[in-house]
């Protein structure tokens, strides 16, 4: 069944509801917003787009995200969401890997991407516009599509420096969604999707729930996650739900305190993406109340691999509340999970390994990738990377972060993906990235580097080469200079070492 059917659905139940707004201002009913989506998909045909066919979006969170999330599916194409913080290099290479045919993306960046790429069409987002209101491509059916066939191609940083396509398909969507009703939250036509995450990741995907219901959905104003402006938005539009990362989280609370302001209209903040520490959900239940929902999920599952209840959450009653939320909860409803072995060899209660899981929500592989998914996936079970431990009533907990991933702001950089543009620069010898802990963005990034005999470069240098190459929330906030990097007898740093250093 192809997503699109779900808005066709929506639309035809409430014609006249405001669907989209930005800020205050109602922009489009749930009848606009599906011409809307007709006009694109028949445009898409027209750009000569069929099914299976990639388009990217390299855009901030705009109330055209939506149209172009069904027109892209209602034509059988595939929809690749970029973050819109990444370099145009970095752009570029997911898009010759993808394949995409066509790229939309913002008036500012137009030029500038222009100069990047070559073999895709270019559209800017005032084009996009226009073909919204051209009444001639109004009629196009939605394109049949099976449960198998690819909706969303999510690139996903690796360990080898270079992103990897996580095929998403229409039955992971689909699973994803319904297993939201029953683990996560309910949804009702009276509540209110706010973006203040990026699109291109997991409040994204979380649109499809609230398309389902007939929701309303609020784009910010200023285009990203300002605190007070989410406060004003959920107490004007209520029973607001909002997907936050930790960090996000933290900023919100932070807020509440010092403005002396309370959660209004905020019903439901689900987070996850982070290590949340146990104080900081503590002290945010305390300050907004029970509104929290955590799961945990990865680009491979996405948001679906276990859920924590808002109760779970807001409990301080039971014996054992305390080690429950430092969990991330329980298997959710459409994936199985085990603790594994290395071998995939399930692990006891209570025995540390590496967190394994499969259902319909797991991908089928990653996007011309054989090897890594051979890697990844295991007798049909997907090895996730992180650590953990399940006690005896299924609470998952993690241990350690997959690989040494740096998670700042939300954001998933990793440290391979720095070195090597660092280690491009004439004067580094060495080079190796590492995190450390920051009060309200998780983590920094801090490069510990080992110049060249005779070099005379700094700080500044190596941010500029930086900046050339790699998208600005990636770069090292800090650099420390060595003469030598800690290595063990095999020649592998020791980054904890180096953590002990910084």
């Amino acid at each position: 069944m192809n997503l699109a059917l779900w808005l066709q659905r929506t639309a035809q139940k409430y014609p006249d509801k405001t669907a989209v707004y930005l800020g205050r201002q109602g922009v489009a009913t749930y009848s606009d917003l599906m011409i809307h989506v007709n006009r694109l998909a028949a445009w898409l045909a027209q750009e000569g787009i069929g099914p299976s066919d990639r388009v990217a979006i390299y855009l901030p969170n705009t109330p055209e995200y939506l149209s172009l999330f069904y027109g892209i599916w209602q034509a059988g194409a595939v929809a690749v969401p970029i973050n819109a913080k990444l370099h145009p290099k970095e752009l570029s290479w997911i898009i010759d890997d993808a394949q995409a045919h066509v790229v939309v993306v913002s008036d500012e960046s137009y030029e500038f991407v222009k100069g990047t790429i070559g073999r895709c069409t270019i559209v800017a987002l005032s084009e996009l516009r226009s073909q919204m209101k051209t009444e001639t491509l109004e009629q196009f059916g939605v394109v049949e599509r099976a449960p198998s066939d690819l909706a969303w191609l999510f690139y996903t940083s690796g360990t080898t420096g270079r992103p990897k396509g996580v095929q998403i398909t229409h039955g992971m969507v689909k699973s994803m969604a319904l297993s939201y009703f029953v683990d996560v939250d309910d949804v009702s036509a009276e509540d209110s999707a706010i973006y203040a995450a990026p699109m291109s990741h997991g409040a994204g995907l979380y649109n499809i729930m609230h398309v389902l219901k007939g929701a309303r959905h609020v784009f910010p104003t200023s285009g990203h996650f300002e605190p007070s402006e989410i406060f004003d938005l959920a107490d004007y539009h209520d029973r607001a739900h909002m997907f936050a990362a930790p960090t996000m989280i933290k900023r919100l609370v932070e807020h509440a305190k010092s403005a002396g302001v309370g959660a209004h209209g905020l019903r439901t903040v689900v987070y996850g993406g982070g290590p949340m520490y146990l104080s900081d959900i503590v002290e945010a239940v305390e300050v907004l109340g029970n509104v929290f929902v955590q799961i945990y999920g990865q680009g491979e599952c996405p948001m679906a691999i276990s859920a924590l209840s808002r109760d779970e959450v807001s409990d301080r009653k039971s014996p054992n509340w305390e080690a429950r939320l430092a969990s991330v909860g329980r298997a959710q409803s459409v994936v199985e999970v085990q603790i594994g072995t290395k071998k995939g060899e399930r692990l006891s209660y209570g025995e540390v390994g590496e967190i394994m899981v499969r259902g319909d929500a797991v991908m089928p592989g990653y996007w011309n990738n054989p090897e890594a998914t051979e890697k990844t996936i295991l007798n049909g079970w997907l090895r996730t990377g992180d650590m953990g431990v399940m006690d005896q009533e299924g609470y998952i907990t993690l241990k350690d972060r997959s690989k040494d991933m740096i998670i700042s702001g939300g954001s998933n950089i990793y440290p391979r993906e720095v070195e090597e543009v660092l280690l491009t620069h004439a004067d580094v010898l060495e080079v190796s990235v590492i995190g450390k802990a920051h009060p309200e963005w998780g983590e920094d990034v801090v490069a510990c580097v080992v110049c060249r005999a005779g070099a005379e470069v700094g700080e500044h240098d190596l941010d500029a080469h930086c900046r050339e190459n790699i998208a600005a929330f990636k770069r090292p906030k800090h650099y420390l200079f060595l003469d030598s990097l800690p290595k063990n007898n095999y020649g592998k740093v020791l980054k904890t070492e180096l953590r002990k250093l910084v």
